[in-house]
C-alpha cells in the first residue's frame, strides 16, 4: 500500500480478467509484508513460486519462495481465498513474508514475471464493486477507513461497510419508485386524472422524503470533523496569546512567543490528539489594521480559516482593556455563531483584570493563563466534539455522496409544482433523476469515468 493516494487512474489498457498482483501493506520497513494476487491465474502462479500444486482454502502454509531463477526469496505464510468467497470476488492468494523494503518488491516482481499485471490504484476493491461483493458507498467506508481520524469516524465507517447506507439508500429509492408508479400508470390512461387524494397522498410522501434527506444532509455536513479531523482556529488581536495557546495544546514550542505585535504574520498550523478526536489547531496572525503588505495578506489567511473551521477559539486578553480590535474580533466571531462552535476565551486571568468580561455578546465565557493550565479548554473541546457524533445516524462520508443527495432534494422540490398541475410527464422526469442521482450512491452502472476516479483514489494493494 502506497502512503500517498493517487488522484486518476489510467484505464486505457487495463483488463478486468488479468490476474493482478501489489504489496498490500505499507511502504517500510515493518515485522511483515502482504503481497496480494487476485485472478484466475493466481494459483498457478502460487504454484510455480511456492512449489505447492493444491491449496486449500483459507488454510495457512508456511512455504519457502523461490522466484523465476528458482532463487530461494524467503520463507513466508501463504493464504488462498477461493473466489467468489474472497474480498475482490475472484481467486485471491496472500505472501505474507518478512517485512522489507528488498524483499516484499521482490516477490512481487516475481509474481509479475510468471503472468500477473502490477494493480492499479483500488483496482482489488473495483473488482469487488464489479463482482457484487461491495456496493460503492462500503467501498468509500473501505478507503477512508485507512485515514479514519477518530475513533467515532471508525464506528461510524465499520457500520457503512456492513451496508447501513445501502439500506438507507434503498428504502428512500423505493419511496420514489412507488411515487413514480403511479404517475407512470396515469400517464398511460391519460384521459384520467390522478385523483386529489392521491395526489395529496404522494406530496406528503416526498415532502417526508424530503425531511429525511435534509435531515441526513445537514447532520453529514454538521459533523465532517468525524471523518477528517476537527478543524480548530485561534482567533485574536496581536499580543493576547494565540501563540502561547497554541504551543500549550501542542505540548512543545511549536509557535514563536513575543512581545512584538505582528510576530505571527501567517497562519501556522498543527496536529494533535484530543480525547478520541485528532483536530487540526491553526494560529492565525492578529486581526488589525494591518501595518503592511505581508501582514494584511496574513490576516486575509487568518479569516479565510476562520470560514474553514469546524470550531472558533476567540481570544482575548485579561490585562488589557477592551479596544477597536477587540470589537472587531467580537464582530467577527458572532458573524459565525450560527454556523460554528465558538469557545470564548480570556486569556492571562494571572494577571489583573481590566478587561470589562460583560462586553463580550457570549452566554459562556472560559478563563485561563495559556502559561500555566489549559485543561479546561482540552475538556470543552473534546465535549464540542463528542457531541457531533449520533450514532444511531446515518452518516455521508464524501463530498460526491453529499452531491448526490442535494441533486436529489432539487428534483423533489421541482417535482411539486407539476404534480399539483396533473403535469406527470414533468413529475415522472424529476422521479426519475431524484432516482437516478440516488442510485449514484451505491451503484452507478453508467458512468465508468466516475468510478475510475474514485477507485483512482484508493491506495495501491486495495
Amino acid at each position: 500500500m502506497e502512503t500517498n493516494l493517487l488522484s486518476s487512474m489510467n484505464t486505457t489498457t487495463i483488463d478486468i480478467n488479468d490476474t493482478i498482483a501489489a504489496i498490500a501493506t505499507a511502504h517500510g520497513v515493518g515485522s511483515i509484508a502482504i503481497i496480494r494476487l487476485s485472478g484466475s491465474r493466481a494459483i498457478k502462479i502460487a504454484s510455480k513460486i511456492t512449489k505447492l500444486q493444491e491449496f486449500t482454502p483459507r488454510h495457512a502454509y508456511l512455504k519457502k519462495l523461490y522466484n523465476s531463477k528458482d532463487e530461494l526469496l524467503d520463507e513466508s505464510l501463504v493464504i488462498y481465498f477461493k473466489g467468489p468467497y474472497s474480498f475482490s470476488g475472484e481467486d485471491i492468494i496472500e505472501f505474507q513474508c518478512h517485512g522489507g523494503l528488498v524483499l516484499a518488491q521482490q516477490i512481487l516482481e516475481t509474481t509479475l514475471s510468471f503472468g500477473a499485471r502490477l494493480a492499479e490504484p483500488g483496482e482489488f476493491s473495483k473488482r469487488a464493486f464489479f463482482n457484487g461483493k461491495i456496493d460503492l458507498s462500503e467501498a468509500e467506508a473501505i478507503a477512508q477507513m485507512i485515514e479514519a481520524k477518530s475513533e467515532d469516524a471508525v464506528k461510524i465507517l465499520a457500520r457503512q461497510m456492513k451496508g447501513s447506507l445501502r439500506e438507507y439508500i434503498e428504502s428512500s429509492r423505493d419511496e420514489l419508485i412507488h411515487a413514480l408508479a403511479y404517475s407512470e400508470v396515469s400517464i398511460d390512461y391519460a384521459e384520467e386524472d390522478l385523483p386529489q387524494d392521491i395526489i395529496d397522498q404522494l406530496i406528503a410522501r416526498i415532502d417526508a422524503l424530503k425531511k429525511k434527506l435534509e435531515k441526513t444532509l445537514f447532520a453529514s455536513k454538521s459533523r465532517a470533523g468525524l471523518m477528517q479531523g476537527f478543524k480548530v482556529s485561534i482567533v485574536g488581536k496581536p499580543n493576547v496569546g494565540k501563540s502561547s495557546l497554541l504551543n500549550a495544546l501542542l505540548n512543545y514550542e511549536r509557535a514563536i512567543v513575543s512581545d512584538i505585535a505582528g510576530t505571527t504574520r501567517d497562519t501556522i498550523e498543527e496536529e494533535v490528539r484530543v480525547g478520541t478526536h485528532l483536530i487540526r489547531i491553526v494560529d492565525t496572525a492578529g486581526i488589525r489594521d494591518a501595518s503592511d503588505e505581508i501582514e494584511r495578506i496574513g490576516i486575509e489567511r487568518s479569516i479565510e480559516a476562520i470560514e474553514h473551521s469546524d470550531i472558533v477559539i476567540a481570544l482575548f486578553d485579561n490585562s488589557r482593556a477592551i479596544d477597536e480590535e477587540d470589537r472587531r474580533i467580537i464582530e467577527l466571531v458572532e458573524r459565525y455563531k450560527d454556523e460554528k462552535d465558538i469557545q470564548v476565551i480570556v486569556n492571562k486571568s494571572d494577571l489583573e483584570t481590566l478587561f470589562d468580561h460583560s462586553a463580550l455578546p457570549f452566554d459562556e465565557i472560559l478563563l485561563i493563563n495559556s502559561k500555566d493550565d489549559v485543561s479546561a479548554l482540552i475538556k470543552n473541546l473534546e465535549t464540542i466534539m463528542d457531541s457531533k457524533n449520533i450514532s444511531d445516524e446515518i452518516m455521508l462520508i464524501s463530498s460526491r455522496q453529499i452531491d448526490a443527495v442535494n441533486a436529489t432534494l432539487s428534483n423533489l422540490r421541482e417535482s411539486i409544482d407539476p404534480l399539483e398541475d396533473q403535469e406527470l410527464e414533468i413529475f415522472s422526469f424529476h422521479m426519475n433523476e431524484a432516482i437516478k442521482a440516488l442510485n449514484s450512491i451505491t451503484r452507478p452502472y453508467d458512468n465508468e469515468e466516475m468510478l475510475d476516479k474514485m477507485f483512482g483514489s484508493f491506495c495501491l494493494g486495495k
